[in-house]
């Protein structure tokens, strides 16, 4: 089993030249404690508080707990300890040395609420997802998807060519290094152990459940309606659940990271858009897995099988900006005349509409919705049609044509 290299890691080497804390969230199992295991070298210590005992000392006697621990220190799972956070301010305002702390935190949310009301500007905090396409396949750095062509021609160089049977083979296999990197081989067990651990910490942590197979039957509801505009309702009477459970339960889920949306775009010049988001999961081997999706050909060919390779789309372009430590602004267009973008991403003031097609053969009508972001007040840039045309190639001056291999 080989190690497989983040792309942040480089992020995290060159802030902690800068910063005395970095803090590095992300959900369950995407790699955190590894990377940084492997990261920090022979003279920083660490710690866990999955350790019930150091967990304990942590929260009765924080004080305590760091003067037994010399830094520089990783501190693993520090959610479970918050009563840290002052005594960690408290060193780095009586000069710790940059690199001095080193934190992760499986819940995102949590994390960045603790961390903005004790540690804010003394903390650098990076988010970590899955194992991008570009960690798993490619080479070189990694750097933010652009429909710039310089930047999509320098992104395919480093990108691994695949056909539509092994875009399919990567959107089943997942992003969670556990299974990616053989580690696991058993899938079914994997993702089942993953979501019973999930729920049985995470879940709990967040709110009282008195069912725990119907949050997963929830999961599972959710999970059959990524791409979609989101109807909570609809979700609800699946499972038989309030609606007011249902959005509950669909915070838990974007809280520890599990789902993602996309908000629709607008702007003051544009009048008719839908209001609603649209829902995405951070790992679409999790989503293959709770639809029952039992091998990539048969979900190349099922029921879900263009609205997961957007939702694949989706959660590359995001993961390229998280690993380079920046946000990434994109949304989805769709109006009241059934006008609708997969994707529109913002970039140094321009609107780039994006459209995710499982076909090879991109044509005119496929970006004709791209005109209604004239109507904005932001000038609209180059779009692309990112599809399963094998070279990056071009509709025209304005519009290109994306592999899904190069995101």
């Amino acid at each position: 089993m080989a190690y497989i290299r983040r792309d942040i890691e480089s992020k995290v080497t060159a802030l902690s030249t800068e910063y005395a804390c970095i803090l590095v969230t992300g959900p369950r199992q995407v790699g955190k404690t590894t990377m940084l295991k492997k990261l920090m070298g022979e003279s920083r210590h660490y710690v866990t508080l999955d350790d019930l005992e150091a967990r304990r000392l942590a929260k009765s006697d924080p004080a305590l707990f760091l003067q037994m621990h010399d830094i520089p220190i990783l501190i693993d799972e520090v959610q479970y300890a918050p009563e840290l956070f002052s005594h960690i301010k408290i060193a780095i305002d009586n000069g710790a040395a940059p690199g001095s702390f080193w934190l992760t935190g499986s819940q995102a949310f949590r994390m960045m609420e603790l961390a903005q009301e004790s540690l804010a500007g003394r903390t650098a905090i990076l988010h970590m997802s899955g194992l991008s396409q570009h960690e798993i396949y490619g080479s070189g750095d990694n750097e933010p998807f652009s429909v710039g062509f310089d930047a999509l021609k320098r992104r395919k160089a480093c990108g691994a060519p695949a056909n539509l049977e092994e875009i399919y083979e990567r959107i089943w296999q997942g992003s969670l290094p556990g299974y990616v990197s053989g580690a696991f081989t058993d899938r079914e067990v994997f993702y089942s152990s993953y979501l019973q651990t999930y729920i049985d910490r995470d879940v709990s942590d967040e709110t009282t459940l008195e069912d725990k197979l119907l949050f997963q039957d929830f999961i599972r509801a959710a999970a059959c309606r990524i791409g979609q505009v989101l109807n909570v309702h609809d979700i609800a009477q699946d499972v038989g659940v309030s609606d007011p459970t249902a959005k509950r339960w669909l915070q838990v889920l974007e809280k520890s990271d599990v789902i993602f949306y996309l908000r629709p775009y607008s702007n003051n010049l544009l009048k008719r858009t839908i209001k609603a988001p649209k829902l995405y999961f951070f790992d679409t081997g999790l989503v293959a897995y709770l639809t029952r999706y039992s091998s990539p050909e048969i979900l190349q060919n099922g029921a879900i099988d263009g609205a997961i390779l957007e939702n694949y789309v989706a959660g590359e372009i995001i993961k390229s900006y998280r690993n380079a430590a920046r946000d990434c602004l994109i949304w989805y267009y769709r109006d009241k005349d059934s006008n609708e973008i997969d994707m529109v991403l913002e970039s140094d003031g321009e609107l780039h509409p994006l459209e995710i097609k499982r076909s090879a053969r991109p044509s005119n009508d496929m970006i004709g919705s791209f005109q209604m972001l004239d109507k904005g007040s932001v000038k609209r840039g180059t779009g692309a049609i990112i599809c399963m045309y094998p070279e990056l190639s071009a509709v025209n001056r304005e519009n290109l044509i994306v592999p899904v291999w190069i995101i």
